[in-house]
């Protein structure tokens, strides 16, 4: 069947339905689902087989809590369901999900949808929350007033795909269109018909949708100035004036007139579906009394971080141990198979020594991302967001600057694109601009490296490493200036007034173990890509610049010396000797700006040049711990170990974030801006620590 000729079906919901689940579970693709608002900010498709219409097409779209777009991802929800996305058919019918247990917040966009005209299937999600907060739901009765199926479901217990699907493929077999269940008093007929023909006029709306659309563009106050109708301006905007002169002459408050009118045929409809039990408080009531409680759940924040960073150190210590190894007798059974020269030199200075050195971090790596996942799945992300909420209005961060912040903990570059749920533009770029700050995991290989190399293997209080509370204190600085760097743009180049965050707690759920599993491969797999990608192209270039030209012992200086890095690295020097790096370091820094991780590889090839023993090539920490300087003093100290590690809390290194960057904010100007304070910011950083370090005498 060709394309255009295979129904698509939308699936659309408020933040936090369970859209996504009920689309994970309907298609069975691997997507992440995410247990708080702002993860699905585009669309994504998938495949679903009914037993009589066949396969058909599933969009998930992104969470919106109206069809009055107001951000990027509500914007693309609000195209693809008008029919207006470019490369996405019209959707032949839609999944509404609503949260059974919230009625009164869901029902608004449920009603905008039906107001579409679109056969429409409605889903009553988190059914089992419904009845332990003591609702009981009428489903006959409210499938009588919607005008279009109810489907009761429990999506994360797996309760209600069968009735779902054979609802949906009833509806296809034999569509029937919704109906707006809002009836408009009299005196908007006039104005709103005059607006809906000129939609219709310019395909901006079909003939059912388009009275409701009408009534958006009439009741949101700066809906001409939105892309989709700016051609049309100078139009439509004579009419939509005189609409609501008619409105106000007629004593209606045209820019609540939509919400008023749908609230309130909310709020007769309810006493009519619902009966509510009083509910004595819940296990869950009494845990978010503490988790988000001003000095308890900061208190409970701290244990859940130390506890994941001690966890990551003390369990990935043996997979770690095992990969060196592995990988140490691989680069053994290179030497014996292929004769000394150039290519063992290849594979076993360049590809084993580079790309084994990131590989060993791998374990910790994806015990990162677990509990992340475990973070996330669980509903804990949503009460973080809610318990710093107050303190990032402060600073001048918007409130869903959270969701973009944590997400770029993974790595900046979802995180940016999330901030397309903030709807503020000053407030997206303040976002985007220190988002780069978060601790991603491309810094852990470099942090994991370095603080194994150059902080003692010591305990504190019985269970701490100090490794991981030194780990610790580095997420939290690149926290810190995030914050400040926020309060700083807020206060000079992009004043305004901070705004805080309007967002309802999730229930707590158990996260089940094949979601997380499949969430930490999936983040993993991503690294992995990485290191078989530009890891291994970077450790083959770093090996032919450290390499050639070839040493030519009639000239002063090492091998590497002689070489084109060791060349460059004696012309960057002396920018970078007064923060205690030295030409090595240097090249691996410019390596880095393909990808921070670089930074082991590039060093595991410097280093790995000037050794031959095959039994250690993954074992960088060893080599450096080992490095002397020209004094014979150990050349790694605390000291120089923690300020390159401060350079990659605040430096911006990764080429990939800018370009994407720049495609956010539309020019270089930005991007330009941000490698600057960032990197700027870390070179004065890593001078007053090297300076001072030197002064106080601490190596």
């Amino acid at each position: 069947m060709a394309e255009e000729n295979i129904p698509h079906v939308a699936v659309a919901g408020n933040p936090n339905s369970g859209k996504s689940t009920i689309f994970n579970g309907l298609t069975g693709l691997r997507q992440k689902v995410s247990n708080y608002p702002g993860v699905t900010v585009e669309k994504h498709g998938g495949v679903v087989r009914l037993p009589q219409t066949g396969e058909i097409h599933l969009i998930d779209l992104p969470g919106t809590y109206s069809l009055n777009p107001r951000s990027l991802d509500e914007q693309v929800t609000h195209d693809v369901l008008m029919g207006l996305h470019e490369d996405t058919p019209v959707p032949c019918a839609i999944l509404v999900v609503l949260d059974a247990s919230n009625l009164e917040r869901h029902l608004f966009f449920a009603t905008q949808i039906l107001g579409l005209g679109r056969p429409t299937v409605v889903v009553l999600n988190m059914m089992d929350v419904c009845e332990q907060t003591g609702q009981h739901i009428n489903l006959a009765e409210l499938t009588k007033r919607l005008g279009a199926q109810v489907i009761p479901m429990t999506a994360s217990a797996g309760r209600g795909f069968e009735e779902l699907r054979t609802a949906l493929d009833e509806l296809l077999q034999v569509p029937l269109p919704a109906r707006d269940t809002v009836e408009l008093p009299l005196p908007i007929a006039g104005p709103l018909a005059e607006v809906a023909t000129l939609l219709r006029d310019h395909n901006l709306a079909g003939p059912t949708s388009a009275p409701g659309e009408a009534l958006r563009v009439i009741c949101t106050p700066t809906s001409l100035d939105m892309p989709r109708l700016k051609p049309w301006r100078d139009e439509l905007q004579p009419v939509v004036e005189r609409a609501r002169q008619q409105l106000t002459a007629a004593g209606m408050n045209w820019p609540t007139l939509e919400a008023e009118l749908r609230y309130r045929w909310i709020d007769g409809l309810l006493p009519h579906i619902r009966r509510v039990q009083p509910a004595a408080p819940t296990a869950a009531d009494r845990l978010d009394h503490w988790l988000t409680h001003p000095v308890w759940g900061i208190a409970a924040l701290s244990v859940v971080v130390l506890t994941m960073f001690g966890a990551i150190f003390r369990l990935a210590r043996a997979p770690m141990e095992w990969i060196k190894h592995g990988f140490g007798l691989v680069a053994e059974g290179i030497t014996h198979v292929v004769p000394p020269g150039q290519i063992q030199s290849l594979l076993t200075d360049g590809i084993i020594a580079g790309v084994g050195g990131v590989l060993m971090f791998l374990p910790q790596i994806m015990l990162l991302f677990l509990f992340i996942a475990i973070i996330e799945d669980s509903g804990y992300t949503a009460r973080i967001a809610f318990l710093l909420d107050r303190v990032m209005s402060r600073f001048g961060l918007h409130g869903k600057a959270f969701i973009p912040l944590f997400s770029s903990f993974a790595c900046a570059i979802p995180g940016i694109m999330a901030t397309r749920t903030i709807d503020n533009a000053r407030d997206r770029l303040i976002t985007i601009l220190v988002a780069p700050l978060m601790c991603c995991s491309a810094r852990w290989p470099i942090y994991l490296l370095l603080a194994g190399t150059v902080i003692p293997a010591t305990v504190i209080w019985g269970f701490l490493p100090l490794q991981a509370l030194v780990l610790g204190g580095l997420v939290l600085l690149g926290v810190l200036a995030a914050i400040f760097s926020a309060w700083g743009f807020r206060k000079t180049i992009l004043r305004g007034p901070s705004t805080t965050l309007a967002q309802e707690l999730p229930p707590y759920r158990l996260p089940q173990l094949r979601t997380l599993l499949h969430i930490m491969w999936e983040r993993s797999a991503l690294f992995l890509r990485k290191a078989g990608t530009v890891i291994l192209l970077m450790s083959v270039l770093m090996w032919g610049l450290t390499n050639y030209p070839r040493h030519n012992p009639a000239r002063p200086g090492t091998p590497l010396e002689q070489s084109f890095a060791g060349m460059l690295g004696r012309v960057l020097e002396p920018v970078i000797q007064p923060i205690g790096f030295d030409w090595r370091i240097g090249i691996a820094i410019i390596s880095s700006f393909a990808a921070r991780e670089v930074f082991v590889s590039s060093m595991a090839t410097i280093y790995g040049a000037q050794v031959t023993d095959p039994h250690n090539m993954a074992d960088l920490q060893t080599r450096l711990a080992a490095e002397k300087d020209v004094q014979g003093k150990p050349f790694f100290t605390p000291l120089r170990g923690i300020s390159i590690m401060l350079f990659y809390v605040l430096a911006m290194q990764c080429f990939s974030t800018m370009i994407v960057v720049r495609r956010e904010t539309g020019g270089w100007k930005w991007v330009g801006f941000q490698w600057f304070y960032m990197t700027g910011a870390a070179w004065l950083a890593c001078f007053i620590v090297w300076q001072i370090g030197r002064v106080v005498g601490w190596r």
